[in-house]
């Protein structure tokens, strides 16, 4: 199998000409639907979809979705006769017509030259993704079965590990490093702290912010690959901020400007070069970290944008915000890859599933929908707390690049047990987890999520049919923030009582 990259990118030639043209027959449609004149009151909405033909009501639709309804059924029924809006084209004025006009932003070179980069990055790790997803297909229903209860047998032992004053204020959000063996907590008094795990002792305090903290995000390679002296955490705060930290130092290596309101969630690209940032002046930004300059800044919600995440292979970013709409943007292009709409409160916290494909996210409506990027819809709705889902995170190894199969890929030769070398690009290939069966390692990432609500609970859910594993009551009637340890021994939560709490299976000793 070749490698895929920009410059093997096959022409599809037809294809590509015929999908282009459905596209551009939707667009008019869409363009035409928009300047039917349909009726605002309810009953006669009502009236003229009998008349036509069409049910007058669905259950759970309100009056706004019917008109929408009706819209959409007159526009097809136009499309369908070949017939456009004649009466009402007429009586537009120019005025009208140059508001139906797309608006864009031309972009810079280094924009353009970021998206390259995404792209010849996130297509590699793409195709090896599916590959691997191809290979995993085939393994037996019944071993598949027998891990599963493995795995949930594990985490349904977590208990309660232990709890540590973490601030003076409300712990805001907690991540593990990519060793799982520090825990950065940022507060609202400004301050980023870093803990050993799971002995909770203090490490260092960065102070990050003239104002609370909304956001910390640990470097993909820190503590790994990556220098104590290099890059290795970025925290955004309610200055307006987003700052950069080494390890070795309290001071920040750069603070990045631009955000003219509050910075809630920070994430990185998995490559490491890139910043993404949400922000109370309805923008999400993307920054060069290494030439420490804004490089994007991307509207598109109509109120605040509060949280943001990348996806596993780079190339698409979500966000959502207090609009209660989220949005799935492909950093290769720039364009919109999926609307999700369907909840009706704020959405606080996101998080891509390592499969690529499936989309977590939790909401003040006190529930978490799981979102299929392949169908382009909600895939199901789980009725998490009982009041606002605040943070939501699948269980990621780190290694679902590096696996075994049968398979060629990118041309690399197979060992005797069939091992494709996925190597890192600084040339570190992922090890196998010590003492732990390498496939069960491997299935194991993405197979449960965790919650927190607050309504003072963690949750557990599986990733594969969405039930309940485990409950875990907290000493605050606010859990603001839950992560899981990439060694999966380890979950942590920061709560509203300005503590975090560390959950663990009974064999883990505290060092």
């Amino acid at each position: 199998m070749a490698e895929l990259t920009l410059d093997t990118l096959a022409d599809d030639g037809q294809y590509a000409r015929i999908e282009n043209k459905l596209i551009l027959d939707e667009l008019e449609r869409k363009k035409k639907a928009r300047s039917l004149a349909v009726p605002t009151d309810d009953n006669r909405v009502k009236a003229r979809l009998r008349e036509i033909g069409e049910p007058i009501t669905i259950f759970g639709e309100r009056a706004a979705d019917r008109r929408d309804r009706l819209i959409y059924v007159l526009s097809q029924i136009n499309a369908a006769r070949g017939e456009g809006t004649a009466e009402i084209e007429e009586s537009s004025s120019g005025e009208e017509e140059a508001e139906a006009e797309e608006f864009y932003t031309e972009g810079t070179v280094d924009l353009l030259e970021a998206r390259r980069s995404i792209a010849e990055y996130s297509l590699p790790r793409a195709q090896k993704r599916v590959a691997q997803q191809r290979i995993d297909s085939r393994i037996p229903l019944g071993k598949l079965i027998d891990l599963r209860k493995k795995i949930f047998a594990n985490v349904k032992s977590f208990a309660n590990l232990g709890s540590q004053i973490g601030d003076q204020r409300p712990i805001a959000q907690v991540r593990f490093s990519p060793n799982s063996k520090i825990l950065a907590t940022g507060s609202w008094s400004g301050n980023v702290k870093l803990w050993n795990v799971p002995a909770c002792t203090p490490i260092s305090t960065l102070a990050a912010h003239s104002d609370r903290v909304g956001g910390v995000a640990w470097h993909p390679q820190a503590t790994l690959t990556q220098s104590e002296t290099a890059l290795n955490i970025a925290s955004g705060g309610a200055d307006g901020t987003v700052a950069l930290w080494s390890l070795k130092s309290e001071s920040p290596l750069s603070v990045l400007e631009g955000h003219e309101e509050r910075v809630c969630r920070v994430a990185f690209h998995p490559s490491g070069r890139y910043v993404a940032s949400a922000s109370f002046d309805t923008s999400w930004r993307l920054w060069d970290v290494e030439k420490g300059k804004e490089l994007l800044l991307q509207e598109g919600h109509s109120k605040e944008v509060y949280t943001v995440g990348f996806q596993g292979d780079g190339s698409l970013i979500a966000s959502g915000g207090l609009d209660a709409i989220g949005r799935v943007w492909d950093t290769r292009t720039g364009r919109t890859a999926m609307v999700l709409d369907g909840h009706v409160q704020p959405i606080l916290g996101l998080d891509f599933s390592p499969n690529g494909y499936q989309l977590a996210t939790g909401s003040g409506d006190d529930t978490i929908r799981i979102w299929d990027m392949r169908a382009s819809k909600a895939l199901y709705t789980i009725p998490a707390h009982t009041s606002n889902v605040a943070d939501v995170r699948f269980y990621k190894n780190h290694e679902i690049y590096s696996s075994k199969s049968g398979i060629e890929v990118n041309g690399l030769p197979e060992g005797e047990d069939g091992d494709i070398n996925m190597a890192d690009e600084s040339g570190h290939s992922t090890p196998d987890k010590p003492g732990a069966d390498a496939e069960e390692w491997r299935l194991r990432s993405g197979m449960y999520l965790a919650s927190a609500g607050y309504d003072g609970f963690v949750k557990l859910w599986s990733a594969d049919d969405w039930h309940l594993l485990r409950t875990f009551p907290t000493d605050s009637g606010k859990v603001m923030s839950v992560d899981l340890s990439p060694d999966a021994q380890l979950l942590a939560s920061g709560t509203y009582m300005r503590n975090f709490q560390l959950f663990a299976p009974e064999e883990v000793p505290v060092l």
